[in-house]
């Protein structure tokens, strides 16, 4: 058997990454993941006609492509920075911050003989929505997200590996800016002939603009410089193409052993309206959903403007019954107040989680607040036979803050 006949292994050969495409912020490698899961519908469709029985044929629409990914959570906000195409050093995002942003994810693959057999690659994708739960108070924390896209590629022979190079426009290198590109050089697309560069962004002020080949810049294989146009000092230009190498001395996925493994439910707090402990909490979840209005126009395949119309937090905690602490704080009520009338409750709450980096709370790793929380579904306590009586609550609002610094959540 020879080593093309090697199978992959999902844990030890999928190296996963991702792509900011506008900002500042650098690619990097997916910690933690847990499962990477595409689903790619070509949406093509049927034409048929009257007195033929065959189709006349099938028209080609733009693809769907929808990819999920599951990961522990570590404690770390990197990969939120990634996907709001934030800075590397945000300490902070908002729901806001993922309106417009969007990014590439690839899979680097080797096979069990240590082979490596191409990349998987899913251009343009953008955030709908993610979730981060609690399953049980022994139970790991979890992130899952869910992305979508019009573009899938696999990259394998010459083209095997997805690249990435960045520039700094320095004194003195305005004007026709040339930015040559070696180690590896491009390969060109053999689906488009003389095509060899994916994507060049230019940040410049903090605006991203996609530039136009020819237009804006243009590659010569033969000296494997790309060339850019009008370029000014300070302006921050960000390649992709493919190649059959990859960096030498470089590594698309490398061990992280400085971040925490993963964060036990021990680790975590949960308050609501700001200072009130919950308590005997079995299970919490933090849900979020985009609603995109992602843009396309006429005579163009491509999505063209990007944007969120809704978004929608919903917090569902499960707990067993010993007081009615939530339901108190629902009402605006002090303990052990006579009665409590649902009809009544609040619709302007705050949810806080606190993660720690251990049972002992002692270092603050990340955080959520969510504000203006709603309570839409109460269940004030369920019976059922040899069971302690549970109880459930459900806030649903607009609004999330994840902050690595503790007093933004406090």
């Amino acid at each position: 058997m020879g080593a093309s006949d090697a199978l992959i292994h999902s844990q030890s050969g999928c190296k996963p990454r991702i792509f900011p495409i506008t900002g500042l912020g650098t690619p990097d490698q997916i910690d933690r993941a847990q499962s990477l899961d595409p689903k790619v519908s070509l949406n093509r469709e049927k034409v048929e006609e009257l007195g033929r029985e065959l189709p006349v044929g099938y028209l080609k629409g733009v693809p769907t492509v929808g990819c999920s990914l599951a990961q522990k959570e570590y404690g770390s906000i990197e990969f939120f920075n990634k996907l709001a195409n934030a800075a590397d050093s945000a300490l902070s995002v908002t729901l806001n911050d993922f309106s417009t942003s969007y990014f590439d994810i690839a899979a680097y693959l080797d096979d069990d003989d240590g082979t490596f057999r191409g990349t998987l690659y899913y251009p343009n994708q953008r955030l709908t929505g993610f979730s981060i739960s609690i399953g049980s108070p022994t139970a790991m924390i979890e992130r899952s997200f869910d992305f979508t896209g019009e573009d899938a590629k696999i990259l394998q022979g010459v083209n095997k590996y997805l690249i990435y190079k960045a520039a700094t426009v320095a004194s003195g290198e305005a004007g026709t800016y040339a930015m040559t590109l070696s180690d590896p050089f491009p390969v060109v697309d053999p689906n488009v002939a003389s095509k060899y560069i994916f994507r060049v962004i230019r940040v410049k002020a903090g605006v991203s603009t996609e530039l136009v080949e020819t237009t804006n810049w243009t590659y010569s294989n033969a000296t494997h410089i790309l060339s850019i146009l009008s370029a000014t000092v300070a302006d921050y230009y960000k390649v992709w193409y493919s190649a059959g190498a990859y960096p030498a001395g470089a590594d698309p996925f490398v061990a992280n052993d400085v971040d925490v493994a993963g964060l036990l439910a021990n680790a975590a707090s949960l308050y609501i309206g700001t200072t009130n402990y919950l308590y005997k909490v079995q299970s919490a979840t933090v849900d979020v959903k985009f609603d995109r209005e992602d843009i396309r126009e006429i005579g163009n395949e491509n999505v063209v403007v990007r944007g969120i119309k809704n978004k929608t937090v919903t917090i569902t905690l499960g707990r067993i019954l010993d007081k009615w602490t939530i339901e108190e704080v629902l009402a605006g009520k002090t303990v052990d107040y006579g009665i409590l009338d649902v009809k009544l409750f609040s619709t302007d709450l705050t949810f806080l989680a606190k993660v720690y980096s251990d049972s002992a709370k002692g270092t603050f790793k990340i955080g959520l607040k969510a504000t203006k929380m709603c309570p839409t579904d109460i269940t004030p306590g369920s019976a059922s036979i040899d069971n302690y009586l549970s109880s459930g609550d459900t806030l649903t609002g607009e609004d999330l803050l994840i902050s690595t610094t503790e007093g933004d959540i406090a």
